[in-house]
């Protein structure tokens, strides 16, 4: 019989490319081929870390699907696989979920390599309870939008949203409508060379917008009810 082989979900750079692991490196060496979001980005990430590679599989959101069951084949058949995203943690708010799932469902045994994530990084730095938080990624566009805005604004945790350059703007619209009271900490480029992030109320963030620089990807947390950033030091 032969031996299964094995998918590596493995975390790459949110940026910086100097926060790849050398785990992360040796695996994406050894692998018979590596499904990535963009075959461009993904080349630029392993040659400027000098990492050899055999294969990369563009392997998408559009892909994913029609893809899938003849990678699962492959790894039966006994190659290994490594599976990234173009920044962060594969499947989380990025494709893979539904191959993960498959290969669990066929016994293939599924390796995790732990890196960067935006969501954890932006909680850790915010200052805000992270005891228990909720993480929402990307609302949706459209449908369903106003209802998510809606039972988030009585979420008591704290919330991590993601958002792009290109709706940032009605994102913080929107949450001055829907939860006016919160705070929030709006990170942009984590890690990278103009990382920045703001502090305050949907409100003040919304005014101090035209003087902000709007590129690059975005992380929004958000305040529980009810939470006071002045508490006083014990």
């Amino acid at each position: 019989m032969i031996e299964k082989g094995k998918i590596f979900v493995v975390a790459t750079p949110i940026g910086n490319l100097g926060d790849i692991s050398e785990r992360a490196m040796t695996t994406l060496s050894e692998v018979d081929f590596i499904l990535c979001e963009d075959t461009r980005v993904s080349r630029n990430l392993l040659n400027s870390k000098s990492i050899p590679f055999k294969s990369l599989i563009s392997f998408n959101a559009f892909t994913e699907s029609k893809k899938s069951k003849s990678i699962l084949e492959r790894i039966k058949n006994g190659e290994n696989c490594a599976i990234i995203s173009d920044a962060g943690t594969p499947c989380i708010s990025d494709p893979g979920e539904y191959f993960i799932r498959l290969c669990h469902n066929n016994e293939i045994p599924i390796v995790g390599i732990p890196g960067p994530n935006a969501a954890i990084m932006a909680l850790s730095m915010s200052g805000f309870p992270s005891s228990s938080f909720i993480f929402d990624g990307f609302l949706p566009q459209k449908k369903g939008r106003q209802k998510n805005l809606t039972s988030l604004s009585t979420e008591g945790r704290t919330i991590i949203l993601y958002e792009s350059p290109y709706r940032i703007n009605k994102l913080i619209e929107e949450l001055n409508n829907y939860m006016p009271e919160r705070y929030l900490m709006v990170f942009r480029e984590l890690t990278k060379k103009f990382e920045e992030y703001w502090f305050g109320t949907p409100q003040t963030i919304l005014e101090s917008l035209p003087d902000r620089t709007i590129k690059g990807e975005f992380v929004v947390v958000i305040s529980p009810l009810g939470w006071n950033p002045n508490y006083s030091e014990s």
